[in-house]
């Protein structure tokens, strides 16, 4: 069992929370939400609810005050929190039961704590994404983002007996047939969950503030739709919120989103989600992905964050982590003051690896516990980790169970860079050839590199990733392992001593020297090699490496449907005798197309349409 070091944190600003949502009698097939909101004043600040007062006192949101049978500690809070719902009308049974598990701890909770200090918290993809035999005017119809998905969704929610609050996930805006907009969408979103803005903030004890980020980009994306985004008004409200709240007043944020920020640590992660550029939260965005944890970093009051997303269990360390760890385990990773937690999922059709479970979350003014609440045993509560604050800006956190089911066959548990391990094969400060695999990769192969450009590559499970330069997390595939499988990879120099034209090239002519007074680095080639061939591996505009080759999800059905309506005509002008071997004589092709060529010659695509040769093509 280890015993991980300090956690500094500070956090939160706060702004007026989301409305509260009357709890309302949950049905699988009601149409219908019924809503009480509570009126809310606000000081200009944190808002805080009139309450009838008890003993003479005032309850602020968060803070309440009982006649005794409560704590006498102001801190003292009680959170369930609930991962990816995906909930399918059809299939509710184990939804009716994880509620009454969760139930039940609330109402314990609230006799302990005083009911304004308890709040379930959803960290969103509340609908199936998957028709769910819904909606009979439209059998292709997905569930997920429909107005019906989000009014079962919050009559689910709010019949827990408690506020609360939600947050939307990659589906979230799913309801591409209902709605014509991102905007539309999320408006219904906000609409059904009595919700004013996408982001939340709740005072659930006395400075103790629970804040939501919501993803509210879908058709929008510029590549894949199930990137988690947080847009550019949440992060500036985030920030400012977080300026307002220092560590040092003794102010305590607990942050929830539905995919975690690139710097977490957590490794319990699908390989899906590294390939397609979906784990973190803005993945694509390479400010906006590094922003939350230099937030982190810098405001020690964020204390604990939670996400989902990946449908895999709490039983592994991996799936928390620490803001430091012990030395002998590796270097300091700097996640300012904050313990993250993967969470699990209720209903059995949506896990990846058997697990049915949801967290919980249970502060004092002397730290905080994270629990396991397991639905597959009864509702029982498991202590996973116990965070005890020194001050303001320093806690120790403990591991309360060494890991449980360690499959590692059920999920892809990414391999992360650490400076001077033993898969650090060579960096800018190498001669100018590097010969990082002397051995033809294997699924076995592992090792990393730093270009003098500061971006990381490396070799793990058959695979070429890049990793992020500043907390080295997995940011997307560079090459497959069908092109890596039996190759070897090397560095070499690529810049010349001096400028040399060749002006008898085509597209050469009156070119001048490229500007490299910007940037001083070395100028290098990554190659994978055989006894075949060469094949550069060319980085993107933006000097990145990885592969953003999955689309959003909107330009991908409109490609579906021409490929669609292609394999008709084939059917009907072609000589062919099925649909299947249409198909095989459909082809796609997608722009823009890359060349070392400086003239536009010719847009087959290498392998398929034309041969490299024909093409003038010396890389992919």
């Amino acid at each position: 069992m280890s015993t991980l070091a300090v956690v500094l944190l500070s956090l939160l600003a706060a702004t007026p929370s989301a409305a509260f949502v009357q709890p309302a009698l949950f049905s699988s097939t009601s149409a219908t939400v019924r809503f009480a909101s509570k009126k809310e004043v606000t000081n200009g600040e944190v808002t805080r609810t009139k309450k009838k007062d008890t003993n003479g006192e005032v309850a602020v949101n968060g803070n309440a005050a009982t006649n005794g049978e409560a704590s006498k500690d102001p801190y003292s809070f009680i959170v369930p929190i609930l991962g990816d719902l995906h909930i399918d009308p059809r299939k509710m049974e184990d939804y009716s039961i994880g509620r009454e598990h969760v139930k039940s701890i609330i109402k314990d909770a609230k006799s302990k704590v005083g009911n304004d200090n308890v709040a379930l918290a959803s960290l969103g993809d509340l609908g199936e994404s998957k028709n769910c035999d819904h909606n009979p005017d439209n059998p292709f119809e997905l569930f997920a983002g429909t107005s019906k998905c989000h009014t079962i969704a919050a009559d689910f929610l709010g019949s827990f007996d408690v506020p609360y609050e939600v947050i939307g996930g990659n589906h979230d805006l799913e309801g591409i047939d209902e709605f014509d907009s991102d905007a539309r969408n999320l408006r219904n979103f906000l609409k059904c969950h009595g919700k004013e803005t996408p982001q939340f903030c709740r005072e659930i004890a006395e400075k103790t503030l629970l804040v939501g980020l919501c993803s509210t980009i879908f058709r929008e994306a510029t590549y894949t739709s199930h990137e988690v985004i947080i847009d550019d008004e949440q992060i500036r409200w985030f920030e400012d919120l977080l300026k307002s709240r220092p560590a040092e007043d003794g102010w305590k944020i607990f942050v929830f989103s539905h995919a975690p920020p690139n710097g977490s640590g957590i490794r319990i992660i699908q390989e899906n989600h590294v390939v397609n550029g979906c784990c973190w939260l803005n993945h694509s965005s390479e400010k906006n992905c590094r922003k939350f944890i230099e937030l982190v970093r810098e405001h020690r009051c964020i204390k604990g964050w939670f996400s989902g997303h990946f449908h895999l269990g709490q039983d592994y360390q991996d799936s928390i982590t620490f803001p430091t760890i012990d030395p002998s385990e590796g270097p300091y990773p700097n996640r300012g003051s904050c313990v993250f937690a993967q969470t699990s999922v209720m209903r059995a059709g949506t896990s990846r690896d058997g697990r049915q479970q949801s967290r919980l979350l249970r502060g004092t003014k002397d730290g905080f516990e994270i629990c396991t609440i397991d639905h597959k045993n009864d509702g029982k509560v498991r202590v996973d980790a116990t965070i005890t604050y020194r001050d303001d800006n320093h806690e120790v956190g403990v591991y309360a169970h060494e890991d449980e089911a360690y499959e590692h066959d059920n999920y892809f548990k990414v391999y992360q860079p650490q400076v001077d391990d033993h898969a650090y094969v060579c960096g800018a400060e190498d001669e100018e050839l590097c010969m990082l695999t002397p051995d033809p990769i294997t699924d076995e192969t592992v090792a990393w590199w730093k270009l003098s450009c500061g971006r990381v590559l490396g070799i793990v499970n058959g695979m070429m990733l890049e990793f992020d330069k500043s907390t080295l997390a997995p940011l997307g595939l560079v090459m497959s392992h069908d092109e890596l499988a039996g190759k070897q990879v090397a560095i070499i120099d690529s810049g010349l001593e001096e400028c040399m034209i060749n002006f008898e090239e085509d597209g050469m002519d009156g070119a001048d020297c490229a500007d490299t007074e910007q940037d001083d680095s070395r100028e290098q080639a990554v190659l994978v090699f055989d006894d075949d061939g060469v094949t550069v591996v060319q980085p993107n505009d933006d000097g990145s490496y990885w592969r953003k080759i999955v689309r959003n999800k909107i330009a991908r059905m409109k490609e579906r449907r021409r490929e669609k309506a292609a394999v008709e005509f084939a059917q009907m002008f072609l000589p062919v005798r099925t649909e299947e071997e249409a198909k095989q004589k459909t082809l796609s092709t997608w722009g823009p197309y890359t060349t070392t060529s400086g003239v536009a010659k010719s847009t087959g695509v290498e392998g398929i349409t034309k041969k490299a040769k024909e093409l003038n093509v010396y890389s992919s």
